[in-house]
């Protein structure tokens, strides 16, 4: 019913949408003395902000070609190299033979793309083999591949890590921290060879509560029966993955958005007056980002639960009670692999402590092979994207793999 309701919502917004998108290219036109006029660049800019107004549900392109290696511009190629019904894992394949260290950036399935990232990614591109969990929206999943949970999305970190190699590294962006931290686990308790060489975890929730913000509190407040009744929904019958239940992105994101509401206010009302005033640049670089942020996918149900009980409600990762398939998880088996936590100072997701509670866990790792990095000034988004990731963050994270390759 929710998701009919919203699908009914973006339907008859669609036309009105169209209609604002011709109406701003006949108001943006340079007619003959009124083209520049201030009203007629208000409704233009108007027009266009009512053109852009929903969601997009398709995954946009990494549109990443090219990077530089040693001075050179070389050219980059997405190859799909393991798939799964609900994850492709991509490599960016370069057009060089060159030896470097190879990193599965395993992507959070959240109701984001993975596109997310592609700043993560562009960082990474110049010093590193790149591989990246590309997470298919569970709305174009048919039912017949079955469900897909916290169980499976360890396993399939465990197959991807086998897939891109012994003595790779793995970076776990927020929600996956938990994840590939259960995976390297069972992978060490079992003796597996393609455990990775080092794990950097990301602004990930490995123990809520150590630093409770909105999110987690929100989570731990509503029992899973509060989430299956008022966030569960099947898919609408005219999409490939008809009558799954999925938590839909749509939800997920207007979560977000309310929990920044004036930042995401005030971002639109400089848009409009940037569009106003006819700069372009600052108009491209917020259109850009809300491009990527207003595209969502649906997650399946199945895991979104699991993830909620596991991590919000009984805390079994941190407590020592996590076991997934009948294999007990030990973040202490750990031994090889090396651990770089990250965090970030204005966090209000994942707040500092949470993610370093790793530290802790894996107490089978030497010290002088574990480290907390805390980069003040960023919020979430910031502690892998954005200007701080690349100059600040992501040196020491490349340092960290360098000396634990």
């Amino acid at each position: 019913m929710l998701y009919a309701a919203y699908q009914a919502h973006a339907d008859a917004l669609a036309p009105v949408r169209l209609m604002a998108e011709a109406a701003r290219g006949w108001f943006a036109h340079p007619w003959p003395v009124v083209g520049g006029h201030p009203v007629v660049r208000s409704l233009a800019a108007a027009c266009e902000l009512l053109s852009r107004a929903g969601m997009s549900h398709h995954p946009p392109a990494f549109g990443l070609r090219e990077t530089m290696v040693g001075g050179r511009t070389v050219a980059i190629h997405e190859e799909a190299v393991h798939r799964h019904p609900f994850c492709t894992l991509l490599h960016f394949r370069k057009d060089i033979q060159i030896e470097q260290p190879r990193v599965l950036v395993v992507a959070p399935l959240s109701g984001h793309f993975p596109t997310l990232l592609r700043g993560t990614v562009e960082a990474l591109l110049p010093d590193h083999d790149v591989y990246i969990t590309d997470w298919i929206n569970a709305r174009n999943v048919p039912l017949l591949h079955g469900r897909f949970d916290l169980d499976d999305y360890i396993d399939l970190v465990i197959d991807d890590l086998h897939v891109v190699g012994a003595g790779a590294h793995v970076i776990a962006v927020c929600q996956p921290s938990v994840p590939v931290l259960a995976a390297v686990s069972i992978m060490a308790a079992a003796g597996n060879p393609a455990a990775p060489a080092s794990m950097v975890l990301m602004g990930g929730p490995i123990d809520t509560r150590a630093n409770p913000t909105a999110v987690s509190r929100f989570g731990e407040s509503h029992s899973l029966d509060w989430f299956e009744r008022h966030v569960i929904s099947p898919v609408p019958a005219r999409y490939p993955g008809a009558f799954r239940r999925v938590y839909p992105g749509f939800l997920q994101l207007i979560g977000f958005v309310s929990m920044n509401l004036d930042r995401h206010v005030s971002a639109h009302t400089e848009l409009f007056r940037n569009l106003v005033r006819g700069d372009g640049e600052s108009a491209r670089a917020t259109k850009a980002f809300y491009d990527e942020y207003l595209s969502v996918m649906d997650l399946p149900a199945d895991f979104y639960l699991q993830t909620m009980a596991c991590v919000f409600h009984d805390h079994a990762l941190a407590a020592g009670r996590f076991v997934s398939r009948g294999r007990q998880v030990e973040p202490a088996a750990i031994a090889k692999t090396a651990l770089l936590c990250v965090e970030g100072e204005n966090d209000d997701i994942c707040a500092p402590g949470q993610t370093k509670a790793a530290l802790e866990l894996c107490s089978g790792i030497p010290g002088s092979r574990k480290a907390h990095h805390l980069q003040p000034r960023v919020g979430h988004y910031g502690v892998f994207n954005g200007r701080r990731w690349r100059e600040e963050i992501f040196p020491k994270v490349r340092d960290f793999i360098r000396a634990n390759g």
